[in-house]
């Protein structure tokens, strides 16, 4: 038999890690200091790039990205290169995939502070990213299925099998769910509107999870926890069920985050079906982590690397306990909306996906530079201080989700609500602010003695990027299945039929939930009344978008009677029609605005928008006076308008073609009511009196776009025509 000596690439290997540990720390840093934010509301005062709206969607980025990202292909590079018996596929395309990567992440890092967002969950970066990511996603799995033909080892073994599923259905999610038309370089329109929008979006958001931060670290788990504790996987059948069910049960989860929302009865009644199934699967993956340490008890007391991996395992088990019961509708009522949901994700994000990065870190780099790591105390110290921190920040979050969902709900013996001011329970839970705060903090902390132990590890080491390996050639795969053969055993040394499978398994709940919701016209029922935004409207929408409302204020109304008392009428269907993208949101740290029209005067947005504690005591919102500064970049409306044509909303030519005429008059009227305000006219005539040539004409600033765009929300309809 012929042996064949090779390298492994180890330099790819090492650059993935530092850039984790790098962007681990920036997007940890960025989540503290939004924490610090809910205290102290103007700490980044009129900086607008520093603003909470703008950070927020830069902090899940970084987190899931550049942190996660980075180490899933650190894991997925080392481990299959060994799994295989190959060097990976091409040099070149490692190389493109880590820094392609990095641009993006740098890039992300610019335009998301700067205002560039669709406001998508998770999907936030425009146009131009939205290809890139595509195309270093492609790079990837070219790389990662080019070493998989030319492997040494004739089976798969389990963990490739969801790096497979990884790159399949994330190019698919991230494909579709990206589809937009552009107005400029940095501005697109999604092409889905409303309930279409909001379906595609969380098909994608809850597969995101799926299949980013979920199935690739099934994947390193299936690697690194037997290498590890130096024990063999507890059930190879357990792990064929686990991955078969796993890949095709998630992707039909995702219409649980739209419970009693106006989606289709019968897609959220999908959603939950398959969200409780996901329960068995999840635990089975669980089950078949920790008992492969059986026996192995005894060097988890004293690894650090298997203590990380032990709790990272539990925390995965918690968390996909939680999910299938958060998707219970009478459950999902109590959560949705609340901080329960940022424990519940946290939970993962911290436990699952942060401490099996650490503890992949802590296995793989004395491995890499041919040493022993610095200091076990130091790792030991900081898995007790990352513990402390994930129990800081989860459990009071749980507190204030229920605190904020039992404060919402109830109601006097006259029948009004006994908290009627939204703002009494923000300034209830903000205790539980301040030990989330403090559990960031010692994570944080945890992280960077994680870096510093890195790094003097590194020192002590020696540099092996090429490391040299030998095994026996492939030869004589049969094409069919010998005598005894299993069928799966038979389908891992197959890996394109595999492939095929895996992507047959994940596309199949998909298509039955999207393609009816976006070709049968009767499950977004219209209603006459609800009509396009006018231009002014279209552009106030656009900053409403850029400032990351949507992070903090929901658009969405369920029907329950807590709701509709505090709100108005439940939001319906046919309302969101022309919403390119929805802003139903995910989070009520401020109240829903889906009703807000005409229920404040412009006066009141003005200053509200300007100084939020002057018009709501108590309120933890940042001011946003630069809104008040700005003129108003009315360069693109008739862009905007023609391409929103393009996606069905009924402009006329007429209409494109007195764009700026109608911005003008409806400004003006704004103006105009804000002068009934003696204190607005007396400041305003001496800013004129001051501004000499730089002088902005209120109608023209970003504030009347605004105020324009909330005066418009839910005003479209009546509650007759509700009704119907």
């Amino acid at each position: 038999m012929e042996v064949q000596q090779f390298h492994y690439d180890n330099k790819i290997v090492k650059n993935f890690l530092y850039a984790t540990m790098l962007w681990g720390v920036v997007g940890m840093l960025v989540g503290l200091l939004l924490a610090f934010m809910f205290l102290y509301p103007n700490l980044t005062d009129d900086i607008s790039w520093l603003s909470f709206g703008r950070l927020r969607p830069l902090h899940t980025n970084a987190v899931i990205f550049a942190f996660v990202g980075n180490a899933i292909f650190a894991g997925v590079y080392y481990s299959t290169q060994r799994l295989l018996k190959a060097r990976m596929f091409s040099d070149a395309l490692s190389k493109i995939n880590f820094w392609g990567w990095q641009l993006i992440i740098v890039g992300a890092a610019i335009t998301l502070p700067l205002g560039y967002t669709t406001s998508k969950e998770y999907a936030e970066l425009e146009w131009p990213f939205d290809i890139a990511i595509a195309l270093i996603w492609v790079v990837f799995g070219w790389n990662l299925i080019g070493t998989i033909l030319k492997r040494r080892q004739r089976h798969l073994y389990v963990a490739i099998w969801f790096y497979i599923a990884t790159f399949v259905t994330v190019a698919v999610l991230h494909i579709f769910n990206s589809l937009a038309l552009p107005v400029s370089a940095m501005k697109s329109y999604s092409v889905y509107a409303g309930v279409q929008d909001a379906l595609v979006q969380w098909w994608y958001g809850h597969n995101a999870v799926a299949f980013f931060l979920t199935t690739p670290f099934l994947g390193l788990m299936y690697y690194f926890v037997p290498k590890a504790a130096n024990r063999p996987v507890y059930s190879y059948r357990l792990s064929i069920v686990h991955f078969w069910s796993l890949i095709f049960i998630y992707i039909w989860a995702g219409p649980h985050h739209l419970l009693y929302t106006a989606l289709p009865e019968w897609a959220q009644n999908l959603g939950v079906a398959f969200s409780v199934m996901l329960l068995m699967p999840s635990w089975g993956g669980m089950i078949n982590g920790l008992l492969t340490l059986r026996g192995a008890w005894d060097k988890v007391r004293t690894d650090p690397v298997l203590k990380f991996m032990v709790v990272a395992i539990t925390g995965y088990g918690m968390a996909t306990f939680e999910g299938p019961m958060l998707s219970l509708k009478n459950v999902n009522a109590i959560g949705h909306f609340t901080d329960w949901i940022i424990a519940h994700v946290h939970v993962g994000a911290l436990a699952w996906n942060g401490f099996l990065t650490f503890g992949m870190i802590y296995y793989l780099v004395p491995k890499l530079f041919k040493t022993k790591l610095h200091s076990i105390p130091l790792a030991n110290l900081h898995f007790w201080i990352g513990t402390l921190g994930i129990i800081m920040y989860a459990l009071p979050m749980y507190v204030a989700g229920f605190t904020q969902a039992s404060m919402w709900k109830q109601f006097n013996p006259d029948g009004t609500l006994v908290y009627g001011n939204f703002l009494e329970t923000v300034s209830e839970i903000i205790p539980m602010y301040w030990m989330r705060a403090i559990g960031g903090t010692l994570f944080i902390v945890g992280m960077l003695i994680l870096v510093y132990n890195i790094i003097v590890t590194i020192k002590n080491g020696s540099k092996v990027e090429d490391e040299l390996a030998e095994a026996a050639a492939l030869q004589n795969v049969s094409k069919h299945r010998t005598a005894g053969e299993g069928w799966h055993t038979w389908l891992e040394r197959k890996p394109i039929q595999l492939t095929i499978l895996a992507t047959v398994a994940i596309l199949i709940g998909g298509i039955v939930q999207i393609v009816p919701t976006i070709m049968v016209e009767s499950n977004i029922p219209t209603i006459s009344s609800v009509q396009p935004y006018t231009p002014l409207e279209l552009e106030g929408r656009d900053i409403y978008i850029r400032e990351g409302c949507v992070g903090c204020h929901s658009q969405m109304i369920r029907p329950f009677r807590s709701e509709v008392e505090r709100y108005g009428e439940y939001s319906k269907a046919g309302e969101f029609v022309y919403d390119h993208p929805f802003l139903w949101g995910s989070k009520r740290t401020g109240p829903d605005l889906h009703r807000v029209g005409g229920k404040y005067s412009d006066n009141w947005h003005l200053s509200h928008m300007y100084d939020p504690q002057t018009t709501s005591s108590g309120s933890i919102m940042p001011a946003y006076q630069w809104l008040i500064r700005n003129e108003l970049d009315k360069s693109n409306t008739e862009t905007k308008m023609k391409t929103m044509v393009k996606l069905g909303v009924p402009y006329t030519d007429e209409d494109i073609a007195n764009a700026q005429e109608h911005m003008l008059e409806q400004g003006t009227q704004i103006e105009k009511n804000l002068y009934t305000d003696p204190d607005f006219a007396k400041t305003y005539e001496a800013d004129k009196a001051s501004g000499g040539e730089d002088f902005v004409e209120m109608r023209n600033r970003e504030i009347v776009a605004l105020i324009a765009y909330l005066q418009r929300l839910g005003t479209d309809i009546n509650v007759e025509t509700a009704q119907n």
